[in-house]
């Protein structure tokens, strides 16, 4: 009886086995099914944050031996998941918030898309998903926005809400990353995120609980960050406060699930600008970003509209904790504090609550001072396409 020679394991009486690397996300190979009925649009006072779904979503699925399949553009409809996905099980989930607007001529427009690509990039690697060309994906966004264009409203404050997500569908229940996964993207028509009108929200300062924490997920866009945080909201809530101010010890770190800013009057009559650095506990915000760029351009490239260019702003990236915020309103020296996000740009803070006692903020006619209601102004007119800045708005061609 012959014996076969081997080498690396491979007969050389057979064909060696052949074989390939897992496919890359594609957008060329995308696969669009329009629906045959088109839902009717709500009317724009009626929207509610991400209750209305538009008539079609992206799909595409990984697995580990094929790579990711050729995506789909289809009718919106519910995803079909093994009870034992690690998504399901183990929190392997992540998404990101953007919007799409209506331009000066008709053309749909994103903010920034490229940042909350890099964001999602980040955040799945964190939770050891299956990586995919962020490229590609933002192609696919482009292409379903084009698609669902009719459904992006035109009224002020409006915006068609997208939400990339990725989930890990590996079915076992074994404790380990997931090598299969699905990527989607949904749309929702949104009005303002807080439907009160021009009114500052109310914030809570919590740190029997904590939102995150040096070393953990806080500085990722994990769904795992979110649901942790609902039971203290529901206190907040019960006690008359919109949103939490998470405290690490006495250190400021997020205002709900929103960025948070102070604006400080100088000694010498100028602006300070604080919010709390990226030091793991913060996530890294799109609109946060934007707001630290524009507010260090004030003068020296671009004056903000309510601001006198008289007025230097000061931009710093510094801790900030509740003694802090207790002496500056003490010394008449804390003028704004505001929070920011994807859902809400820029929204004013009127008072914070800290051991029963709240420090108040100075109001405002239209609820955000200079500072904040300039902010608010410059990027939801880049946004719109209106103002240009830096490339920063995007047409989906």
């Amino acid at each position: 009886m012959a014996i076969s020679q081997v080498l690396n394991g491979a007969s050389h009486d057979a064909a060696a086995p052949v074989y390939t690397q897992p496919a890359e996300l594609d957008a060329s190979k995308v696969v669009v099914t329009l629906a045959n009925e088109l839902k009717p649009i709500p009317p724009a006072t009626e929207l509610k944050f991400g209750q209305a779904m538009t008539d079609h979503m992206m799909v595409a699925s990984y697995d580990p031996i094929h790579g990711w399949s050729a995506p789909e553009i289809k009718p919106y409809g519910p995803l079909a998941l093994d009870p034992a996905s690690s998504c399901l099980q183990y929190a392997t989930n992540v998404f990101e918030g953007m919007k799409a607007y209506v331009g000066p001529n008709g053309e749909p427009r994103l903010f920034r898309p490229n940042k909350n690509m890099a964001r999602m990039e980040m955040s799945a690697g964190r939770v050891a998903l299956p990586p995919f060309d962020t490229n590609e994906l933002l192609k696919l966004i482009k292409r379903l926005v084009a698609i669902e264009q009719r459904w992006i409203p035109t009224q002020k404050g409006h915006s068609l809400y997208l939400r990339p997500t990725i989930i890990g569908t590996r079915s076992s229940l074994g404790v380990a990353a997931s090598d299969s996964a699905v990527l989607y993207v949904i749309c929702s028509p949104t009005g303002p995120y807080f439907r009160n009108g021009a009114r500052p929200v109310s914030l809570l300062a919590v740190g029997e609980t904590v939102r995150a924490w040096p070393g953990g997920t806080g500085g990722y866009k994990l769904a795992l960050n979110y649901a942790p945080t609902f039971k203290p909201q529901q206190y907040a809530t019960k006690l008359g406060y919109d949103q939490c101010l998470w405290l690490l010890g006495e250190t400021i770190t997020e205002a709900g699930a929103m960025n948070f800013f102070v604006v400080v009057r100088r000694d010498d009559g100028h602006l300070d600008v604080f919010t709390p650095p990226l030091n793991g506990t913060i996530l890294p915000g799109v609109t946060r970003d934007s707001v630290l760029a524009l507010a260090a351009a004030h003068t020296a490239h671009t004056a903000l509209p309510n601001v006198p260019s008289t007025t230097r702003i000061h931009v710093a990236e510094r801790d900030l904790t509740i003694s802090d915020l207790t002496q500056w309103s003490a010394e008449g020296r804390l003028l704004e504090a505001f929070a920011v996000g994807t859902a809400v740009v820029v929204v004013a803070v009127g008072r914070i609550g800290h051991e029963g006692k709240d420090i108040v903020l100075p109001t405002h006619e239209g609820a955000l001072g200079p500072v904040g209601r300039s902010l608010y102004e410059r990027i939801t007119g880049i946004q719109e396409g209106k103002f240009e800045w830096e490339d920063w708005s995007v047409v989906c061609a």
